[in-house]
């Protein structure tokens, strides 16, 4: 009994108690901050959108090239 309290109960009372610090810990963010986050997001939707679509505007003559030989 103890063996399954030492591997099974304990690592999860750890785990728990850990949860529930890192959840007090947690903070919202204040406006001027979620506005930086937002901010951050949309541009790496805007070039990571621009970079597909490069990829993409690139790979059709190339796959047009291979696919009519």
């Amino acid at each position: 009994m103890s063996d399954v309290n030492a591997n099974i109960v304990q690592p999860l009372k750890q785990f728990y108690k850990d949860s529930v610090h890192l959840v007090k810990k947690c903070t919202k963010p204040d406006r001027k901050e979620f506005i930086k986050i937002a901010w951050a997001t949309g541009w790496g939707f805007l070039i990571m959108g621009f970079v597909g679509f490069f990829v993409k505007l690139i790979h059709i003559p190339i796959n047009n090239i291979l696919m009519s030989t």
